[in-house]
Parts: C-alpha cells; sequence; structure tokens
C-alpha cells in the first residue's frame, strides 16, 4: 500500500509558518502538528507566539501545551509523541502538517535518532562553572578540539547545545558525531513534502522579529516570565527558561539587566536562533523554499503539495 503523506512547514522564527499553516488548513485536509520545542511548556504563551484560543478553534494544534516548565522534553520524546499523533491524524482522512522551527526535531524525524547517553547533572554543573569562568566561547574551544564536526554547526551562543556536546563525550568517552554516525537510518512509515517559508531579505525577517518582540512586551510579556519566577521551582538553566526571551527577561528580573538592555538582548537572541534555523534549511534536501512576502503565499504552497500529493 501507499504511505500517507505528511507535510513539514518549516521556517525560521517570525518568517509566517503559523499564518500559512492556518490558510493551508482552512483551504484543504490538513491537521497541524506542533514541531516547537518552545510550545510544549504550559503557561509559557506570550513569549512563544503560541496561537491564541480564537485560531486555534480555527486550526487546532497538537503537541502544544503538554508539559510543564519544569520538565524537560526532547527530540526522542517528540518523536516518540508525533508518530502516533500523525498514525492518529491519517486514521481519520486528514493530512498531517508538522509546523514549527525546531529544527532538530525535524531532522530526527527525518534523519533517525542515534541513541545517545541520559543527561548528567554533575557533568553539566561542571560544564556551567568552566562557562562562567572562560564564557561559553571557551567552552566552544574545547568541543572543537574534541569534536570539530559538532563545533562546526554549533554556534558558541548556543549553550544547550554546546552544553550537550561537551557532556556527550565527557559520559561515554564518544563524541555526538560518532554517535550519528553509528546510527542506522531509519524507515518512516509516512513520506514527508518539505517545504518553507521565509523572506528573501534578511533585513525584512530582522525587523519582524523586533515587532514581534514589541508586541509580546505590550502583550505581558514581562508578567508572563514574573509569574514563572515567582513559582519558585523554576531556575535560569531549565531548558524551559533558556527559551529566548524568557532567559533575557529573567535576568532582568534578577537585576543582572536594565530593561532596555534585557529587550535588545532577546531581539539579538532570537535573530541568532533565525540565523541558526536558515542554516540548517539551507542544506535541507528537497526542500521547497517559498517567499514570506509572496502575494499569493497560500496559493503557492497549496498548489506544489497538491501538485506532490497526487
Amino acid at each position: 500500500m501507499k504511505k500517507p503523506v505528511v507535510v513539514c512547514l518549516m521556517g525560521p522564527t517570525a518568517s509566517g509558518k503559523t499564518g500559512l499553516a492556518v490558510e493551508l488548513v482552512r483551504n484543504h485536509n490538513c491537521s497541524i502538528i506542533s514541531v516547537d520545542s518552545a510550545l510544549v511548556y504550559r503557561g509559557m504563551d506570550i513569549g512563544t507566539a503560541k496561537p491564541d484560543a480564537e485560531m486555534l478553534k480555527v486550526a487546532p494544534h497538537r503537541l502544544i501545551d503538554i508539559i510543564d516548565p519544569s520538565e524537560s522534553y526532547s527530540a526522542a520524546d517528540f518523536l516518540a509523541d508525533v508518530k502516533g499523533e500523525v498514525a492518529d491524524v491519517v486514521s481519520e482522512g486528514r493530512v498531517p502538517l508538522l509546523v514549527g522551527g525546531t529544527m532538530m526535531y525535524f531532522n530526527a524525524l527525518k534523519k533517525g535518532l542515534a541513541v545517545m547517553p541520559q543527561a548528567s547533572q554533575e557533568v553539566r554543573q561542571k560544564i556551567e562553572e568552566d562557562a562562567r569562568c572562560r564564557g561559553w566561547e571557551g567552552v566552544h574551544s574545547d568541543l572543537a578540539k574534541i569534536d570539530p564536526v559538532s563545533a562546526s554547526r554549533i554556534h558558541p551562543n548556543d549553550p544547550q547545545r554546546l552544553q550537550r556536546a561537551l557532556e556527550v563525550f565527557l559520559i561515554s568517552g564518544k563524541t555526538m558525531t560518532e554517535f550519528w554516525a553509528e546510527q542506522a537510518r531509519q524507515t518512516l512509515p509516512f513520506d514527508m513534502i518539505d517545504i518553507a517559508v521565509m523572506p528573501q531579505e534578511r533585513s525584512v525577517l530582522h525587523g519582524r522579529i523586533k515587532e514581534r518582540f514589541d508586541i509580546m512586551m505590550r502583550e505581558g510579556f514581562l508578567d508572563e516570565v514574573a509569574m514563572l519566577r515567582a513559582r519558585g521551582d523554576l531556575h535560569i538553566d531549565l531548558p524551559s527558561i533558556r527559551c529566548v526571551g524568557y532567559r533575557q527577561l529573567w535576568q532582568y528580573l534578577d537585576g543582572q539587566d536594565s530593561l532596555i538592555d534585557a529587550i535588545d538582548k532577546g531581539v539579538i537572541a532570537t535573530r541568532q536562533l533565525a540565523k541558526r534555523q536558515i542554516t540548517w534549511l539551507r542544506g535541507w534536501e528537497n526542500l521547497q523554499v517559498f517567499d514570506s512576502l509572496s502575494k499569493d503565499l497560500a496559493g503557492e504552497a497549496l498548489k506544489y503539495i497538491e501538485s506532490r500529493i497526487i
């Protein structure tokens, strides 16, 4: 029997993925499955640009609001969850539409996931202590000596991935690159149509990022972070609080920065995230890219998708 088809809609942050996804739901038999490592957290709505209740009525999203910010969620968790969601959508006679910017999750879905050692709090604390002394650039330099391949794709300003890559080696004696080389390419029970949306000019994306951050601040982003901080069981090194924007506003509430500096740092961190996402996409095989500013973006994307499904 012919495999079912899933559509993967990727793109950098603030490129217009959600808007396009909603139009595809309105004009095609699609159901949205989120591929976003921040949208999984409950109570983190404004800073993650989570779809509001009105949008969710029109286009329900799966895999959002599924865990508490105190919990962790890995690529392996995503793979386990998304396969079940895809099967459920297909059983309803609909087309799964995977939408998001967490490229690590899309990559795990496409290429499989190497079985790596579990996290060690002790090892992580040692890496963080080293980073506090020498900075994350020093940690990146260490990784470059141990695993140059991983170091080449991980930016020095990406502490979470840097920490994980070094942690894997310190625990196992094997680099992350070696683990990936050993993995067997998995056979998925469905075929993937990969599309992406992004503006052709980087300046347009930067403008959108700044505008969206300003809107989030007006909508109460700082109050949202303050409520999370007031819980008392969360801290700045949790994956949830490391999400762009949250970390910077948390540091403001800790008295480390002025609010203006925190906002500037949040915007810069978001631009850096977008840059990493674009780097992933440039190396993506068989990817059809659409311009965010196209007057008939939804029509163009829908025409391409339908041509591939038939």
